[in-house]
C-alpha cells in the first residue's frame, strides 16, 4: 500500500538480500505473470491519480519499465496524494491517504470527500475511479481514504481489534480521521461529507448518529442499519462472526441496542441529513436497512434523501446506465451540500 515490492536475492553467505523496485509510492501493487525460466515478472500497479498500469520486472537488475496501462479518465496534473495518520481514542495512529490539490489552502476551505470500509478483513487500498477523479477532484475538491481498524491493511490482528463487540474503536479511528483532517486545516465539518457501502453503509450510520457535529453530508449505500434484526434479513445471518449473535450473546446484544444506527436515532437529534441509498433486489444487506431507516427517520420528523433502485443487486445498479444515475444522483447531493 506504501508503493513498495522489493526484489530478493540469494546471497554468499546464505542470507537473502532485498533491494526496494524503482515503481512509484503510493499505489496499490502486486505482482502478476512471472517466467520460470527467466528474471522477468509483471507487476500491476493502481493508484487514485494513475490508472491501472503494468509493468515489466527485472528481478535480477531490480528494474521496472512501463509498459501498458488503461487511459486516464480525469486530469490529474494538479493533484497530489499524501499519507497521514491520526491518533484514535486508545493512543493507536491510523493511516489515511488524501487526494488533493497541490495549491490546496490550509484554512478549511476544501470540500473533502471521507471514505472507509473497516470490516472483514478487507483492505481500502489506492484505486483509480473516473468518476470521483471527474465529478469531485477536478472540481476542487479533496478525497480521503481511511484505513480503520477491522479491515485487514496491516494483518489479521487489525481485523480482529474491531470484530464484534470491539467495534466501537473503528468508529471511533474514522472519527479521528475526521477530527486529523479538520485540526490540519484541510477542512471544517460544514465541508466535510463521507460515503461508506454495505459494512461501510453501516459504519456510515454508525458516524451519522454518534459523531453528527463532524460531518455535513452523509452518503449511505446499500447499508446495513439494524442491527438487532440483521440475521433476520438477507444473508446477515452468515455475519455472526464478524457482527455478534444478539440472540445468543447478551453482550453483543446490549453492544448494538446502544450502536445499532437504526436504534440509535433519536427525537430532535441534531444529525446531518443523510442521502441513503439501497436497491429492491439486494439480496445482500438486503433493502429492509435502508427503508427502515429512512421510515424510522421520517416518523421522527428528520429531514433525509433517499432513492431506491428497482434493479441491480447489492451494488449501483443493474448495468453501466444505472451506475451513472446513481453517482450522478449521490454526487449532486454532495455538491450542494458541500460546495459554495
Amino acid at each position: 500500500m506504501n508503493g513498495s515490492l522489493l526484489s530478493l536475492e540469494p546471497t554468499e553467505d546464505g542470507t537473502w538480500k532485498a533491494t526496494k523496485l524503482p515503481l512509484p509510492d503510493k499505489l496499490a501493487l502486486g505482482f502478476g505473470s512471472a517466467d520460470t525460466r527467466s528474471n522477468l515478472v509483471f507487476a500491476a500497479a493502481e493508484g487514485f491519480t494513475t490508472p491501472s498500469s503494468l509493468y515489466l520486472v527485472d528481478a535480477a537488475s531490480a528494474s521496472a519499465e512501463p509498459i501498458k496501462s488503461l487511459p486516464a479518465r480525469f486530469d490529474a496534473s494538479n493533484l497530489v496524494v499524501d499519507q497521514f495518520e491520526a491518533k484514535s481514542t486508545d493512543g493507536t495512529m491510523v493511516p489515511y491517504f488524501l487526494v488533493h490539490r497541490k495549491d490546496m489552502p490550509l484554512n478549511g476551505s476544501t470540500p473533502v470527500l471521507l471514505n472507509a470500509y473497516g470490516g472483514f478483513q478487507v483492505s481500502s487500498t489506492p484505486s483509480y475511479s473516473g468518476t470521483t477523479g471527474k465529478l469531485w477532484l477536478e472540481r476542487g475538491g479533496a478525497y480521503a481514504v481511511a484505513n480503520i481498524r477491522g479491515g485487514g491493511e496491516f494483518g489479521p490482528d487489525w481485523h480482529q481489534a474491531a470484530l464484534k463487540t470491539k467495534r466501537q474503536i473503528a468508529y471511533d479511528d474514522f472519527a479521528s480521521v475526521a477530527r486529523d483532517m479538520i485540526a490540519r486545516k484541510v477542512t471544517t465539518p460544514k465541508k466535510l461529507g463521507i460515503v461508506g457501502g454495505s459494512n461501510g453503509g453501516l459504519l456510515m450510520g454508525v458516524q451519522m448518529t454518534q459523531f453528527p457535529e463532524l460531518y455535513n453530508a452523509v452518503v449511505i449505500q446499500v447499508p446495513l442499519l439494524d442491527m438487532i434484526r440483521i440475521s433476520k434479513i438477507a444473508a446477515g445471518a452468515s455475519w455472526q462472526g464478524e457482527y455478534g449473535d444478539v440472540y445468543a450473546d447478551p453482550e453483543a446484544r446490549a453492544f448494538w441496542l446502544k450502536n445499532s444506527p437504526y436504534h440509535a436515532l433519536k427525537k430532535g437529534g441534531k444529525y446531518p441529513e443523510p442521502y441513503i441509498f439501497t436497491t429492491t433486489r439486494d439480496d445482500r444487506t438486503g433493502p429492509q436497512h435502508a427503508r427502515k431507516f429512512a421510515a424510522r427517520m421520517e416518523d421522527l420528523g428528520l429531514p433525509f434523501y433517499y432513492y431506491e433502485n428497482t434493479e441491480g443487486g447489492h451494488g449501483s445498479g443493474a448495468d453501466i446506465k444505472q451506475s451513472a444515475k446513481t453517482s450522478a444522483l449521490w454526487m449532486t447531493y454532495l455538491a450542494r451540500k458541500l460546495e459554495d
